[in-house]
């Protein structure tokens, strides 16, 4: 293995694991606030859309990588714990959408605040694996134009 071959694989390798890292420490702090960490993620998906009206089942199983059947299960636990709220679309009733209640809400910015000051921390080892991956990505570019 040449040198760049080595430096993009240290350098997705480091990527992988400080994102790894971020997901677990964010996972521990869903836990430790008494919600489930795909819960947490319902509601950070639906409180980071720009148009209420566009939180349905199927943006946000796109946005969480979840079958449909699973997002409206998530939906169902949420609300039966009082963190969303449902409602028809007043233009198409068949179409669900959820919002964030105030609870919902609450703890998203408990949440929200843990995971800032975590990115704090980990941005820099974040940035310098993406500029080493883009370093080796533009050196071996570079060798395939000679």
């Amino acid at each position: 293995m040449d040198s760049g071959s080595a430096s993009l694989l240290q350098g997705l390798a480091e990527f992988r694991y400080q994102l790894r890292s971020f997901l677990q420490f964010s996972e521990h702090a869903a836990t430790e606030h008494n919600v489930r960490p795909q819960q947490h993620q319902l509601l950070l998906q639906i409180a980071g859309i720009h148009d209420p009206n566009a939180a349905s089942i199927n943006f946000l199983a796109e946005r969480l990588g979840l079958r449909q059947n699973s997002v409206v299960e998530l939906a169902d636990r949420s609300e039966a714990e009082g963190l969303v709220r449902r409602t028809e679309d007043s233009e198409d009733r068949r179409r669900v959408v959820l919002s964030v209640t105030s609870k919902g809400m609450r703890l998203l910015d408990a949440l929200s605040d843990s995971h800032a000051r975590e990115l704090d921390e980990l941005a820099p080892q974040l940035i310098r694996a993406l500029d080493r991956i883009k370093t080796a990505r533009t050196a071996a570019a570079k060798r395939r134009q000679r």
